[in-house]
Order: structure tokens, then sequence, then C-alpha cells
């Protein structure tokens, strides 16, 4: 497992990423953009399940903030540009400014992701291990009534 992190954290820092292939953008919300960068097939397993590491891009509008969602399994996210404000389940919003990075769980509830700038846009990377057979790898949270 360490391998497996260590590889991904030097594509983060490397920035090259190979394209296994290229996706139309989706908007899941005004003002957010998700773009698949890359899929590859893991070697290794996750929770005992063949897995697929995916690579995203997300670009996020000044003052905008995507829905609340939730993620197959675990991510490693780093900002590339601007500033993101990330609230997971019960914890305080922390901000992350371009060149940090950040872990999220598998399955945490992302009920804030927030540019909170209001001139600048926020860009991310985010790879998310997920079991190969997941349908997304942003599952959007139920709205409550």
């Amino acid at each position: 497992m360490k391998r497996l992190f260590a590889t991904l954290t030097i594509l983060l820092a490397a920035g090259g990423f190979a394209v296994a292939h290229d996706a139309d953008d989706k908007a899941p919300h005004d003002g957010e953009s998700v773009k698949l960068i890359a899929q590859h097939l893991m070697s290794e397993k996750l929770d005992g399940e063949e897995a697929t590491a995916s690579v995203v891009e997300v670009t996020i509008a000044p003052g905008q903030e995507g829905l609340a969602h939730r993620h197959p399994g675990p991510g490693i996210v780093y900002v590339i540009e601007g500033t993101y404000e990330l609230g997971i389940d019960d914890k305080p919003t922390e901000i992350f400014k371009a060149g940090e990075s950040f872990y999220e769980p598998g399955g945490c509830l992302h009920r804030v992701s927030r540019n909170p700038s209001k001139t600048e846009q926020t860009k991310l990377v985010a790879i998310v291990l997920h079991p190969r057979d997941a349908k997304e790898v942003a599952i959007p949270e139920p709205k409550t009534k």
C-alpha cells in the first residue's frame, strides 16, 4: 500500500498524467465542472475488491460551490489553482490553497465543497481509488426534505 500511495504522490507532484481515455466535461452543478482525465486499473485490491484509480480535474467558478456528495473510495486531492473550502462529515471546514493537498476517506460526506474567492477560479486534481464496478466516482447526496 505504501508503494501505491508513493506512486500517486509522484503523479500529483509531477503533474504529468497518462491519459487512459478522454471524457467530456460534466457539469454536476452550475459553476462547477468535472473532467475525467484518466482511469487506471490497479493490480492492488481495495477492501478485497478489484480496484480502479480515477484521476479527475475539478474547476469551480468564483463564489460557487458543488453539491453535497460522497466518493466510493479514498482520495488524494491537490489544489492546482486558487483556494478551496472543504467540509467533510461533521468536521469543521478547512481552507486549502494552491500547492496544498489533502486526503479524503472513502464514503465521507462532502457537505461543503466551495470556492471562497469572489474573483479567482479554483482548480483541483483528485485521484480517487474505488471498486472497479463503481458506477460513479462522485455520488450525489440525496437532498433532505
